[in-house]
């Protein structure tokens, strides 16, 4: 078996600069031009193996972001304008998420061939490999519709979408319309590439305290991903919106992650636009924050730990200067003492009168970051309100952030008791060059309660955009229709928006050197905008999604 599918290995994600110091046969899997995994024995398990190797190498864990309105975006009058009538000819729109249900009207042409171009199945191993990688099942149009002509399409090509999720996201962004069903896609001319991103490996999941049967995915699936659709836009030489409706709470929220990294450098090539979710912590009541000026130079806060929730992790970003000790409490008062950082130290501690235990990684100095971690991982934690010392060792004035699990990784019973909305978009929403998408109901003007709010942890405005993101009406597999809402919807409500664009710059030549960052920066520059709201802000970004007052303003230069 392939080590990037053995449960008995970490998947480490390296710098290639180091590959030749661990590059031994089979450990080594390439991911893009700067990073690769180095894939080590999980051994015993020891979650102080987090602390061994860098917290940065462990993949971060992605889950999805969503559980019509064609008018109030501005495609709606962009369609039927004789002189645009932008439907996404010529686009590519590349998915990655948890499948799609290829046999769907949704993704058919009127002569009931397919419109998808290619699917890369990663959890599929009976199949071959796309070109230059080393697992799961590709498969092309070819294929697909020799299976869809088929009495049992799945013998021919057996990749399903058993949550609907990346189904729905597809269909959003070039979904073929059904007026009876009162769907459309945004650019129902468009022809989609497909990732289907294999589950996180269950060893991952182990030492990130993340419960086995959630659903998630691992940062480095994500980027190989992005790797196979550039290559497939490449290789026909068409134009990709790249729409990614997945995110994390984990990391800095400063955009310095791997997949980040990679998207802000693919979001200024030419022909590449990049859509993603801000995120649905919003409400969630995950995140806190202190700023203490004054003595004494520490903080108290309180986490309530509901009994669903069984292991866990929560991380805390202090700001520089201040180096920051910990000291945790249990309900019934039984503490940690103060925790000290240091360089590479992972500590367990346990309780007499509970059965909880605690791993605390005090990291000094987070090697992707530069900035102080304090990582905290909870296995069997006494249910009830603890309490959190965070103190500076200098007493000076000290600031912070702590951030819990995003989505279904932890239940709502687990919350902070005084939690900070802002500063909650998830990775990869925090990059600079992608275009970051929020979502608000498009039939009261209101943003949704849930969409993540900006900034970013280093100050960079996101979210940039708002989209229409309630109840949008979607594709569901078994040929169903239903809706989608969340900053997920909106980002693929978005990813239609760029094809448009990019349709109008490259197949049309007005702009062939049209960048993905060109087009975040016209689709701001022609947001709607409402009096007395101040732009940008940290809820609405510039504005909401306008694609006809983009054009409009593209006209008047």
């Amino acid at each position: 078996m392939e080590k990037v599918l053995d449960n008995n290995y970490y998947d480490l994600i390296i710098n290639n600069v180091s590959v030749p110091s661990y590059d031994t046969g089979d450990n080594i899997t390439m991911l893009n031009f700067r990073h690769s995994l180095l894939h080590i024995p999980v051994g015993d398990g020891d979650p102080c193996v987090l602390g061994q190797y860098p917290y940065h190498s462990f993949p971060t864990l992605y889950i999805p972001t969503a559980t019509i309105s064609i008018e109030k975006s501005g495609i709606g009058t962009v369609q039927r304008n004789p002189f645009l009538s932008l439907l996404g000819r010529g686009i590519i729109v590349g998915v990655i998420d948890t499948g799609i249900d290829y046999s769907h009207q949704a993704f058919l042409n009127n002569d009931g061939t397919s419109r998808i171009l290619s699917i890369w199945d990663q959890s599929v191993q009976t199949g071959v490999p796309p070109e230059g990688f080393t697992f799961g099942s590709e498969y092309l149009r070819e294929s697909i519709n020799i299976a869809l002509r088929s009495d049992n399409p799945l013998d021919i090509v057996p990749t399903t979408d058993p949550v609907g999720h990346g189904t729905a996201i597809a269909s959003i962004a070039v979904g073929r319309p059904n007026l009876e069903m009162d769907f459309s896609g945004v650019v129902p001319e468009a022809e989609l590439v497909v990732v289907k991103l294999k589950d996180a490996k269950q060893s991952l999941k182990a030492i990130s305290f993340v419960p086995q049967d959630s659903i998630c995915y691992q940062e480095s699936d994500i980027i190989l991903g992005v790797r196979y659709l550039e290559a497939f836009s490449l290789a026909i030489n068409r134009p990709l919106v790249i729409c990614i409706s997945l995110g994390s709470s984990e990391g800095g929220h400063d955009g310095s992650g791997a997949l980040s990294n990679y998207l802000n450098f693919s979001a200024r090539l030419p022909g590449i636009g990049v859509s993603i979710s801000a995120g649905n912590e919003g409400n969630s009541r995950r995140h806190y924050f202190n700023s203490t000026t004054v003595p004494p130079f520490y903080n108290d806060f309180e986490l309530r730990i509901g009994e669903a929730d069984r292991v866990f992790f929560m991380e805390i970003w202090p700001y520089a200067l201040a180096r920051l000790s910990i000291d945790i409490s249990s309900p019934n008062r039984e503490s940690t003492q103060q925790i000290f950082p240091a360089i590479g130290d992972c500590r367990l501690f346990t309780f007499i009168f509970t059965p909880t235990r605690i791993w605390v990684n005090n990291v000094i100095f987070e090697e992707e970051t530069g900035d102080q971690l304090i990582l905290l991982r909870f296995q069997d934690p006494l249910p009830g309100i603890w309490r959190i010392r965070a103190a500076s060792m200098e007493e000076e004035p000290l600031s912070f952030h702590a951030w819990l699990p995003a989505g279904d990784l932890l239940s709502d019973e687990t919350f902070f008791l005084v939690p900070n909305p802002d500063t909650t978009i998830t990775s990869p929403g925090n990059g600079v060059n992608q275009l970051t998408v929020t979502a608000y109901n498009q039939f009261n003007d209101s943003i949704l309660a849930e969409s993540s709010r900006g900034y970013t942890r280093n100050g960079l405005v996101k979210p940039d955009i708002a989209a229409p993101g309630y109840q949008i009406p979607c594709a569901l597999p078994g040929n169903r229709y239903g809706t989608l809402t969340g900053t997920g919807a909106a980002a693929a409500h978005a990813a239609g928006g760029i094809a448009m664009i990019l349709e109008w710059a490259i197949p049309r030549g007005n702009y062939t050197s049209m960048t993905g960052y060109d087009v975040s920066s016209l689709i701001i520059r022609g947001a709607r905008r409402t009096s007395p709201i101040v732009y940008p802000n940290n809820i609405w970004g510039y504005g909401q999604l306008d694609i006809n007052n983009l054009f409009q303003r593209l006209t008047n230069i």
